[in-house]
């Protein structure tokens, strides 16, 4: 499909970004007059009562340039709503399903089952076109119980997207930043694979993610709500969704890209639940958390997230796009991928480990000068 002539497009994320800051100041009256505030406390990392809700604004933004993209489709000459029109109604639908349900959340806590059944429904409504119209088309295809589990796989990951999201989103700015570096990186990724249409979409995404920022970091004005983690973990998995079908032979990327977010939830995640402890109970426990229990501002906690995606996974992602171009066989290009994935997964893994043996040195040295 054709791109939108640059001019077009910077106009498009300017008013992207517009709207979205627009929606997060008004947010901010609006959480204060309904009194959605989150008070400082134990399982918090935040010392100020904040109104929250303010995700809504990224939310809106993002759903109108997808409208925008879709009515005016530079590339749409077979009628509309063609097949793209249909994925992206689709994925609009999930955002709105996440959205709906964070929304509610954040003016009244909901149930865990809740939660997780309105994403599983999210995903399901952003794959439609692919249940209803591709998967069909595979009928009798040797390839169908491939293409099912792969589609199961996808569910399963693009949940869990949502989840670790809204798990990460503790301190004044990491989401934000994250999703900004992810959204680059895989926008860059898809427009260097001539797929400009995709790239120009999840610029969308980060220009959204931008309007919100200057309200939440480095003093937080407004915290982003469910409202906004959640849609933004739908946005992620959407986006490496696009990155990997305009460059299959970079499955990988997406995974890498996520890294330093995907192994502090997952880690997280797993330790308490090996350890007995109720893993959906609101806590501290993830890396971050603990950088800031150890006496970090969350400005330094975000940079040395950052730090991670500037000095391992740019240049992984970079060898990688590389070696997409020199490598010609598809198996050995798969084990290479898998090889650097797994390497940056590993040292992911070694400094979440070394780093909470870090804090919880800090903080017992803390507590033994205190009494």
């Amino acid at each position: 499909m054709l791109a939108w002539p640059l001019s077009t497009w910077m106009i498009l994320l300017l008013a992207t970004f517009l709207v979205s800051a627009t929606l997060c100041w008004l947010a901010i009256h609006y959480a204060n007059r309904r009194q959605l505030i989150d008070q400082p406390g134990r399982r918090r990392s935040h010392v100020v009562a904040t109104p929250r809700g303010g995700g809504i604004g990224i939310v809106v933004a993002v759903l109108a340039g997808l409208l925008a993209t879709m009515v005016g489709d530079p590339g749409s000459a077979t009628g509309w709503p063609g097949r793209e029109e249909l994925a992206l109604l689709s994925l609009g639908g999930g955002v709105l399903i996440v959205a709906a349900v964070g929304w509610l959340d954040d003016h009244r806590s909901l149930g865990a089952g809740i939660r997780l059944c309105a994403h599983v429904l999210a995903v399901v409504v952003s794959l439609l076109p692919i249940l209803l119209i591709d998967v069909p088309s595979l009928s009798g295809n040797p390839v169908m119980p491939w293409v099912l589990a792969a589609l199961a796989v996808a569910c399963i990951a693009a949940v869990w997207s949502i989840n670790l999201h809204n798990f990460m989103d503790g301190i004044n700015g990491l989401l934000a930043f994250q999703a900004l570096f992810v959204f680059v990186a895989l926008g860059a990724l898809c427009a260097r694979s001539g797929h400009a249409l995709d790239a120009q979409r999840i610029g969308l995404f980060a220009a959204a993610t931008l309007g919100f920022l200057p309200f939440n970091f480095p003093r937080a004005r407004i915290f982003m709500g469910d409202v906004g983690s959640g849609s933004l973990g739908l946005l992620v998995a959407a986006s490496i969704g696009w990155q990997v079908a305009a460059m299959p032979n970079l499955i990988y990327a997406g995974l890498i890209a996520c890294s330093g977010f995907v192994v502090d939830a997952t880690a997280t995640l797993l330790s308490r639940v090996l350890g007995g402890r109720r893993w959906y109970s609101a806590h501290r426990e993830h890396l971050y958390q603990w950088l800031v229990r150890s006496g970090m501002s969350h400005a330094k906690v975000v940079a040395l997230y950052m730090t991670w995606n500037l000095l391992i996974v740019t240049p992984a992602l970079l060898l990688a796009a590389i070696e997409a171009d020199d490598v010609s066989t598809t198996g050995a290009l798969a084990a290479g991928g898998a090889a650097q994935a797994g390497f940056v997964y590993a040292l992911a893994l070694l400094v979440w480990v070394f780093g909470k043996q870090y804090c919880l040195r800090a903080v017992s040295r803390s507590r033994k000068r205190a009494a």
